[in-house]
């Protein structure tokens, strides 16, 4: 059978992904239209690019020289600040307005020059990054593995050479329909990248800008030779992770109305599937009472404006999420990830075998779940039902 797949936001956590897709595959089923957010939107462009499972599983083992798992590198160190980009920041002009009463100038200046003297400090630059650039890391490293990734050979040698790609480019040569969210901070909208909407965007910026979540990684700044979106110019827009509106949006693939259907694509699949990562449903073998200590995740969560501030964001997508969970369960393969942290790209090949392992088991749970109601037959009316909530929930976030 042919499901329309989307993939959940879940940042490490989404490696369960690559289970459960193993088990799909393993029972003959196959995808045709994909949508991803954050994690899921990595997930959705590597399938649409072709990568087997297998290349999946031998990617989520790699190693760098220092036999760190490469996803480690995704929390990397900023890059320094340059003496252009200091002497243009947001930091010095704040200080030019600042006058601090019954200072002399001359310590007032020295002052000044003192605080943008450690805005290239390695102490400091994680703090001024997320001041002028918005990210308390470098996304730097994602994007080299990324495009790596997008020109690695196909497993009988032929050459893949995908990571310059743009939307429109992806979809002519392979034909998949693949839609990517992410949120346009400027505007304050939804943006569903794909060939329709954005055809000139490279499809590596696209999963960058999904997966950008806000003060983890520098927003991205859309830039003019990236083209339009929905024929409307986007030069200067900042866009960051999907998920800030929406990090399971599975009504786009169920609603029929015609507005929805000219940004995702119309229905051509026999059925829907939404893979989401639940952190309610435990991992066997896993004590998610421990937890997974974080150096990283530490620091960060020290600054507690952007604590608040983040556990705002999550709680206001969270309410919208749950109400399209709560109605369109029918359609929801719940993925188990308790105990596992968003962060965890250094995690143990232990903890990433058994997150796989869970991943296949709650797929093959689901599926043989659905093929049971579906030889009872489907309840139409309650079908319908579904089908016209996901209409007016489409339209509500979209509009």
């Amino acid at each position: 059978m042919q499901y329309d797949l989307v993939f959940e936001g879940g940042g490490a956590k989404g490696m369960v992904f690559v289970g459960a897709l193993q088990e799909f595959e393993r029972c003959g089923h196959t995808f045709g239209r994909l949508l991803g957010t954050s994690a899921g939107a990595i997930m959705a462009t590597y399938t649409a690019a072709g990568f087997s499972v297998e290349e999946m599983l031998t990617a989520l083992k790699e190693k760098d020289a220092s036999n760190e798992p490469v996803f480690k590198q995704f929390l990397g160190r900023p890059r320094a600040f340059t003496p252009e980009e200091i002497a243009h920041s947001a930091t010095r002009a704040a200080l030019d307005k600042l006058d601090v009463p019954y200072l002399p100038n001359f310590l007032e200046s020295y002052l000044d020059r003192f605080i943008l003297g450690m805005m290239s400090t390695d102490e400091m630059v994680h703090f001024f990054s997320l001041v002028e650039r918005g990210g308390w890391y470098s996304a730097d490293k994602f994007m080299e593995w990324a495009r790596a990734k997008l020109d690695q050979p196909m497993p009988d040698g032929r050459p893949r050479k995908m990571s310059n790609l743009t939307f429109a480019e992806l979809h002519h040569e392979t034909g998949r329909e693949l839609s990517l969210i992410a949120a346009d901070i400027t505007d304050r909208r939804m943006l569903v990248l794909n060939h329709r909407t954005a055809p000139r965007l490279p499809l590596a910026w696209g999963m960058r800008m999904s997966m950008s979540v806000p003060f983890l990684w520098p927003e991205v700044i859309w830039q003019h030779e990236w083209g339009t979106y929905l024929n409307r110019s986007m030069a200067g827009h900042r866009v960051v992770d999907g998920g800030v509106l929406s990090n399971f949006p599975i009504e786009l693939f169920l609603s029929a109305d015609p507005y929805v259907t000219a940004l995702v694509g119309s229905k051509s699949s026999q059925g829907v599937m939404g893979l989401l990562i639940d952190e309610d449903l435990e991992v066997n073998g896993i004590d998610s009472r421990q937890g997974n200590s974080h150096e990283t995740d530490i620091v960060l969560s020290d600054l507690p404006p952007v604590a608040r501030i983040l556990d705002l964001v999550e709680t206001t997508t969270q309410a919208h999420d749950k109400m399209v969970i709560d109605a369109f369960e029918q359609f929801v393969c719940r993925l188990p990830a308790k105990g596992y942290q968003t962060t965890e790209f250094g995690m143990s090949d232990e903890r990433r075998e058994r997150l796989i392992d869970a991943g296949r088991l709650a797929m093959r749970n689901y599926l043989r779940t659905r093929e049971t109601q579906g030889m009872r037959g489907p309840d139409i009316v309650e079908m319908e039902r579904a089908y016209n909530r996901a209409d007016r929930i489409a339209l509500k976030i979209l509009k």
